[in-house]
């Protein structure tokens, strides 16, 4: 095998790659380093958990460490674009290390979070931007981020931001950084338009194709396991997902994996989900607890998390429901039985569904006997191997509708202020009870019960009752409570009628 060191990456690289266990160079990564390290634009194509991270961050931080760029606020030297945030959080994480150890600061861009860390990190000056491109294009045009003194320019999974709809923020993207630099592209089909990126925007670039898109990979073993009814699919996934070992099981919607970690994790097989309704936050700390030794097992995850989330030990896949379309599957699959691990990947399949996922097969290239099975099948029994022992679900804190404490919670219908100004009428009679308040200037605003005014209890809520003159309550009060509109005269005061 050869080493980083054998390729000509400088030693502090070197070195913080082999205290990461990265010695050795995977093919990829021995065939382009050698131009992109000369400084010329390589077009790499290869299939997902080829070391295509590595292939590009080497020789991005070696040749800008070397030019010996001065940082300025706003104007980063070295740009890379990746078609999801958890892909650019991916890459800034293995590309950090790399970078410190010769002084080079990289920060993300990205949408989903709010723009103020990232403006603040442009104004502190970043080398390396790892960025998204929409939330990138938006920072250009407020001119916090300028492009003119990019000089490497890299696009990973330009195929995915194909799929995306991205490629013409892309190419504007591209068109604002200067004409002369290095750019490399990493894809692994250069289909829907990716070509034209190329014909465009590199100069004369060699091409290293390790292997098709679609090639199978040795150590990944494919399962299709086909039920023979909705009930007999439920308990099968919780089978599947009882193991020891990290799994990643896919569902077609958001709504089906935020349902089925739930259940999972109620049944005593910890769970967390990952799709498009969380937060940044949500999705990173669902990630550490899926990547953490004492963590969650069991990742439940759409489409979102088929690119660039690479989690050590993911030892199965299943697609819970089967992917619309075979780079889905390919994307998916290629979570497990990465850099040179052994995985296995299991579709679960209805008896509607076979048709649909035969062809879907044929166009991957998979090759696998569909296989009648139950939840207790030997076959399945072997796959799963050693169950996790059952864990109590967290319990779940009650939801509190309302502030408690000192007389100050919030009070709806009727448990007014007290004000005499009829303050009390605002909100439908609501507003902050305070203690031993509310009970002479209320008026018609709700009426309280035997001296609980303003001490904090919870009434129900009812709609503000009208004013209403009694004998025990002063027409001056009630007015100012719920003052009474004047109806227009009809006829002058003390005129005749008829």
């Amino acid at each position: 095998m050869t080493t980083f060191a054998d390729l000509g990456v400088p030693a502090p690289i070197a070195d913080a790659l082999a205290a990461e266990g990265k010695a050795e160079a995977f093919p990829i990564q021995e065939r382009t380093l050698p131009d992109t390290l000369a400084g010329r634009d390589v077009l790499g194509r290869g299939k997902t958990g080829s070391g295509k991270t590595l292939a590009f961050s080497v020789p991005l931080v070696t040749r800008l460490a070397g030019a010996g760029v001065r940082r300025k606020p706003g104007r980063p030297t070295g740009l890379v674009l990746s078609p999801t945030r958890e892909l650019a959080t991916q890459i800034a994480t293995a590309m950090e290390p790399l970078a410190s150890a010769v002084g080079l600061r990289v920060t993300t861009v990205f949408g989903g979070v709010k723009q103020t860390r990232q403006e603040s990190a442009m104004r502190a000056g970043a080398d390396i931007v790892v960025a998204c491109p929409g939330r990138l294009e938006d920072l250009m045009r407020q001119r916090i981020v300028s492009l003119d003194d990019v000089q490497i320019t890299v696009l990973d999974e330009a195929d995915h931001m194909a799929d995306l709809g991205f490629l013409p923020v892309v190419t504007r993207i591209l068109a604002a950084t200067p004409a002369g630099g290095q750019r490399m592209l990493f894809s692994a089909t250069l289909d829907n338009g990716v070509d034209k990126l190329v014909k465009r925007f590199l100069s004369t670039p060699v091409t290293h194709s390790l292997e098709d898109a679609t090639s199978p990979v040795a150590q990944m073993t494919h399962h299709v396991f086909r039920v023979g009814s909705a009930a007999d699919k439920t308990e099968l996934v919780r089978e599947l997902a009882s193991g020891t070992g990290r799994r990643i099981l896919f569902t077609r919607t958001k709504h089906q994996a935020k349902k089925l970690a739930k259940k999972l994790t109620a049944e005593g097989v910890p769970a967390v989900d990952l799709h498009g309704n969380l937060s940044q936050a949500q999705r990173d700390r669902n990630l550490a607890s899926f990547a953490a030794p004492d963590g969650s097992k069991v990742l439940v995850a759409t489409d979102v998390a088929a690119r660039g989330v690479h989690v050590d030990g993911v030892e199965l896949v299943v697609h819970v429901d089967p992917p619309a379309e075979h780079k889905a599957y390919l994307h998916r699959s290629g979570r497990t039985a990465r850099a040179g691990s052994a995985g296995d990947v299991v579709t679960i399949c209805l008896p509607e569904q076979w048709g649909d996922l035969r062809k879907l097969l044929q166009k991957a290239a998979i090759k696998v006997p569909g296989q009648q099975v139950t939840a207790k099948s030997d076959v399945v029994d072997e796959l799963v191997g050693e169950r996790a022992p059952y864990r109590e679900a967290p319990p779940v804190a009650p939801q509190q509708s309302q502030r408690q404490g000192g007389g100050q919670g919030r009070r709806r219908s009727g448990q007014g202020s007290g004000s005499a100004s009829g303050g009390g009428a605002r909100r439908g009679g609501s507003g902050r009870g305070a203690s031993g308040r509310g009970a002479s200037a209320r008026g018609g605003s709700g009426r309280p019960r035997s001296g609980s005014a303003g001490h904090g209890e919870t009434q129900p809520s009812r709609p503000a009752a009208k004013a209403v003159h009694t004998s025990s309550t002063p027409k001056s009060d009630a007015g100012s409570a719920a003052p009474r509109r004047r109806r227009r005269a009809s006829r002058p005061a003390g005129a005749p009628r008829g």
